[in-house]
């Protein structure tokens, strides 16, 4: 599933909300194609929230300075209602990069 689709971003931001009733487990892969500007730093979460309002960290991709691709698996326990967020540092700093993810769900009996 693609979460965040391949774009060259210069801001802080986050995909907003993605649904994920009955997931149980996340496989996430960060694709980074092009980096620019002087020191760049891009530091991406998968966060989930149970107010809607207040979002927690579940996974974090390690600090990324180059074009790199990355793959994390979340099995830690999650809510509903997740989202990726990103911050970006450094002096003209942009990043051309998507998330793709897979959520494996629960089995019933």
């Amino acid at each position: 599933m693609k979460i965040l689709e391949l774009s060259t971003r210069n801001t802080n931001g986050n995909s907003g909300n993605i649904q994920a009733a009955g997931g149980e487990s996340i496989r996430a892969q960060l694709n980074i194609s092009s980096v620019s500007g002087t020191t760049p730093t891009l530091n991406v979460l998968i966060e989930d929230t149970l107010d809607g309002t207040n979002f927690n960290t579940i996974a974090a991709f390690a600090q990324k300075t180059a074009a790199a691709r990355e793959v994390l698996n979340v099995s830690t326990p999650f809510s509903e209602t997740l989202r990726v967020s990103w911050t970006i540092a450094g002096a003209g700093a942009s990043f051309s990069f998507s998330v793709d993810w897979s959520l494996a769900t629960r089995r019933s009996n």
